[in-house]
């Protein structure tokens, strides 16, 4: 009995201890870091407000229990990293944000769009074809999409807003 019970012993021991003193293979610097122009979790339009003082912002609004929503997450990464400094990559969890879904009325995602401004309490949507417009259905990208989709419309957006600085610019020299 005595035998069966210190080898139960060192059975939980073994168990308890496995992989404690092992070094990660994979990784053994730890956890990646999170590069400089990470994607900002964004959960509030003042957010979205105050990055679009500095740019264009490309929103994705999703969910964590939607298969392409995350398949879209190394995309966003990217671009964000990208972009960094020209324009700001944000995503929004409807589920944990549904004044953000309530307010963009989604219906289905991913749902995602690249928003130029504000003007006059509305935001502005560039479109696939390059043209502004407030309303976003006009403007939203449904489901998963590749990432240069993703950044021909981002790239639109940033001529856009050189475009409004040249045409401020000139007028302010009137």
């Amino acid at each position: 009995m005595k035998k069966i019970s210190l080898l139960i012993i060192l059975l939980a021991g073994v168990l308890l201890t496995a992989g404690c003193t092992e070094e990660n293979a994979e990784n053994p610097a730890g956890p990646p870091e999170i590069p400089e122009g990470s994607v900002v979790e964004v959960n509030e339009l003042g957010q979205i407000n105050e990055a679009l003082a500095e740019g264009p912002v490309f929103l994705k609004l999703g969910a964590e229990w939607c298969s392409p929503c995350r398949a879209m997450k190394p995309i966003l990464a990217e671009m964000a990293v990208t972009y960094e400094g020209r324009a700001t990559v944000m995503s929004a969890d409807i589920d944990k944000s549904p004044q953000l879904a309530a307010y963009f009325k989604v219906g289905y995602i991913p749902d995602s769009c690249v928003i130029v401004g504000f003007e006059d309490g509305k935001y502005r949507y560039m479109q696939e074809d390059g043209n502004v417009t407030e309303d976003r259905y006009r403007a939203r990208m449904i489901g998963l999409h590749d990432k240069e989709t993703y950044e021909e419309r981002l790239d639109l957006a940033l001529q856009q807003v050189e475009k409004d600085k040249a045409e401020q610019k000139n007028e302010t020299a009137e």
